[in-house]
Parts: C-alpha cells; structure tokens; sequence
C-alpha cells in the first residue's frame, strides 16, 4: 500500500501536539455509529450519531448543568470523526468540540461546538466558513483534521496546486489556530496564527 507523504505527516504531528486531557472518556465507535461520553469539570457530554449515509443526526445530551440538560439534536451532512472537551478560555467551565467530515471525496470538515456558561446552559460556539478567508483558503480542498491543544483549536489540511487531484495534493500541510472569545451574542473562534509547513 502507498502512502501519500503529506498528509501522513500530517496526520502524525496531529497525534503529537493532542495533549493529555484531564477529561474522563469513554468511545465505542462500530459500524452502528459513533457514541462518546466526555466529561470535564463537573460536567459530561455523551455525543451520539449514526454516521450512515450522508445525512446524519447528531445529538449531544449534556449532564451536571445546573440548569437544563435538554439533549441538542442537529441534522450535519455528512459523519461525526471525533468530539473532545476543553476548557480553551481557561474560564473554569468546559466547551464540547464535535468534529464533522463531509461525505465525498473531499471530507471537508466542520465544527458542532457548545460552551457551557458557568454551569448553566450552553451557548453555540461559532467558527467562521474557511472559504471567506481568500488568504487561508487558498489551495484548500478538504481534507481537515481537528484537534484542541496548546490553549486552542486546531485545524490542518493539505494544501493543493492547481493541477492536483484531491487524492493527491503536492502542496505543504496548512495548520490554523483559533483561540476562543466572547462575542457580542455568543462564543467565537477568532484565527490567532497560520502556518505552512
């Protein structure tokens, strides 16, 4: 079997720079579908979607609120990777991070992500569309891997030139870091630093 370079590279430096959580987790992941509990200071996450088909449901049931702890039930386009919890603000209270991969050739990926405000609900967290930023989308046709570490999220893919294939990009691997921020009616992910390398 041959690998292509890049994003294995990739892929390894990802598994590298994860730091180890304090966070309890328990995974099953089968052919039924992906199911995770989490949890982070007090409180826990279980994150459950079939992952068949295209269209998915994804649903998010939190526990330890002292308010409601309603389940949050959205339709994706497409399969849950992986969810971590963190606490990125360092405000004591955690963030559920769920990570989303599109269905086709070029698995682009997205972000479910909720704060939890002081224990008591949970608020949206918002990361804006990679296409509207002309600079650090340029060469990008999927392929995201997402991670928390180093105080932020992390997001890396493959970077192509113009006659690449999507199974082949010849391009340096892109990683960009947001840090998240309190925003005027919810939680933003603002981009701090972009790397090639």
């Amino acid at each position: 079997m041959k690998f292509t370079p890049i994003p294995l590279l990739a892929l390894l430096i990802l598994s590298a720079c994860t730091p180890c959580s304090t966070a309890e987790e328990t995974v099953q992941t089968s052919n039924k579908g992906f199911e995770e509990s989490i949890s982070l200071q007090g409180v826990s996450f279980l994150i459950q979607c079939p992952n068949q088909g295209s269209i998915n449901t994804l649903t998010i049931t939190p526990s330890g609120l002292e308010g409601k702890n309603d389940p949050i039930v959205v339709e994706i386009e497409g399969s849950i990777t992986n969810a971590e919890v963190e606490d990125l603000d360092a405000n004591g209270f955690p963030e559920i991070y769920v990570y989303v991969r599109g269905a086709g050739s070029g698995s682009y990926g997205s972000l479910i992500a909720y704060a939890c405000n002081q224990k008591k609900s949970l608020t949206p967290i918002f990361l804006a569309d990679l296409m509207e930023d002309k600079a650090n989308s340029k060469g990008y046709m999927g392929h995201d891997q997402f991670a928390v570490g180093e105080g932020a999220l992390l997001r890396r893919f493959p970077l192509y030139h113009q006659n690449d294939t999507n199974s082949k990009p010849t391009g340096k691997t892109r990683q960009l870091q947001y840090k998240l921020k309190a925003g005027e009616a919810g939680w933003i992910l603002r981009l701090d630093r972009s790397m090639d390398y």
